[in-house]
């Protein structure tokens, strides 16, 4: 029979299985601890300000008001062009 024991041992590849372990093992705890953080959002998931308006914006505010009636519509848009230069995308082009 020709085992590793009569064949001289498995030889120095054999430390790469613990180093593959450990390595499997310290990715899986920082992936764990990374989604956690993220409020159990994964860390492909990130939250960026850019993507969607704050709930407290004054634009978002202005259409909750507009949509329960509270203003009128000419009302609403004089209002939106003027946070649209402060707020929207009239402060955002002065930007290169």
């Amino acid at each position: 029979m020709n085992t590793l024991a009569y064949s001289g041992g498995p030889g120095p590849w054999i430390l790469l299985f613990p180093l593959f372990w450990a390595a499997a093992a310290i990715g899986g705890v920082t992936l764990l601890r990374r989604t956690v953080r993220r409020g159990r959002r994964g860390p492909w998931q990130a939250r960026t300000t850019q993507e969607a308006p704050a709930e407290g914006s004054p634009i978002t505010l202005l259409g909750r008001r507009f949509a329960a009636g509270e203003v009128d519509e000419d009302e609403y848009w004089r209002r939106l062009s003027v946070l649209d230069e402060q707020f929207g995308r009239g402060s955002k082009e002065g930007v290169a």
